[in-house]
């Protein structure tokens, strides 16, 4: 059984950081080392983790360097095959692991396995719905629409993949090896995904299964909604820099489907002010979009304006019921996967 090292950046997660350590202690799929890397958390984080004496467990110590070098971190030290990625406030299904290292094994082209997640609320209760991403034929195009993996808790990694996207730079006063970028602060885990697909022959696949339970927290609402707006113009223009063709053919179309995902974001989190608002730009940007897809792009636009315009306490009924048969829905479709 090859070992797989799971990597969990540590920042200010207290709350949640040690129900996250023991659903990695829980997988079925037991040869891993689980590196803890501490981030300069300010908050009781690392005392918690200190609390467990689980051998395959290492913490490591860095300077404050963000998501980005904190995974960095830990795959500069990581000794496994595979590497999987899981953020100090979510968690994992106990099948996880073993799920994902049989599909990285059954199909060798795969470098990037990712699972679909299932949304839970600050307590950790399950709120009924899920990401349900494309899981197959991922191209260039597709990242540029979208981010199919969904977020830093679902990937798990070949280490070949990673290594052949690795570049060395100076950015803390030595050279070292990166993979992600440190510049980033936000949409790290696309602008990897987009390095993987453009100069890789490494396939992003995933597996059906609801494996990762991804937390929505609400705060800071509409001032994290535009820093991640700015964040992926960020990611463009770095990749204008070494794909210069593909911008020119894709940037106002990936700004489009990213203010459309951001105003669905703003929908979650019942800001129906900004959601209208970025609904707006999205269409101002590339109006085709009503026309590639016409279902979801109307569906975040209706589920806006309703926010907006009808009394909360009423949307929130219309919203509950909405989510019921959505969730029912999206089960559905993952059993049936």
């Amino acid at each position: 059984m090859k070992k797989v090292s799971v990597i969990i950046p540590v920042y200010g997660v207290e709350l949640y950081i040690a129900e996250a350590i023991q659903s990695v202690l829980a997988q079925t799929y037991q040869n891993f080392e689980l590196l803890i890397v501490d981030d300069e958390s300010p908050d009781r984080s690392i005392e918690i983790c200190r609390q467990f004496t689980d051998p395959r467990i290492k913490i490591l110590n860095q300077k404050n360097r963000g998501l980005a070098g904190a995974r960095n971190a830990g795959i500069r030290q990581a000794t496994g095959a595979y590497l999987a990625f899981l953020d100090g406030d979510d968690l994992w299904r106990p099948e996880k692991l073993e799920k994902h290292v049989a599909h990285l094994e059954q199909y060798p082209q795969v470098g990037v396995s990712f699972s679909r997640s299932a949304f839970i609320d600050s307590h950790g209760a399950l709120l009924g719905t899920y990401l349900m991403p494309q899981l197959t034929d991922i191209t260039v195009q597709s990242l540029f629409r979208s981010n199919p993996v969904g977020n830093g808790s679902a990937a798990v990694v070949r280490r070949e993949t990673l290594d052949a996207i690795r570049f060395r730079d100076n950015v803390y006063g030595q050279v070292e090896d990166f993979y992600f970028d440190d510049r980033f602060r936000r949409a790290e885990d696309i602008e990897c995904w987009l390095r993987i697909a453009i100069q890789t022959s490494w396939q992003i696949a995933g597996i059906p299964e609801a494996l990762t339970l991804y937390r929505v927290n609400a705060g800071g609402l509409s001032a994290s909604l535009l820093k991640q707006f700015a964040a992926w113009e960020q990611v463009l223009e770095k990749t204008r820099s070494y794909a210069p063709d593909l911008i020119v053919q894709w940037e106002g179309v990936s700004k489009a489907y990213r203010l459309r995902y951001l105003a669905r974001s703003a929908v979650r989190l019942q800001e129906g002010e900004m959601a209208v608002d970025l609904w707006h730009r999205s269409l101002k940007t590339h109006w085709q979009i009503l026309l590639e897809e016409p279902k979801r792009t109307l569906r975040v636009g209706l589920a806006a304006y309703l926010l907006k315009l009808l009394p909360l306490a009423f949307y929130q009924q219309v919203e509950a019921m909405t989510t019921k048969v959505i969730g029912s829905a999206q089960k559905r479709q993952i059993m049936q996967n």
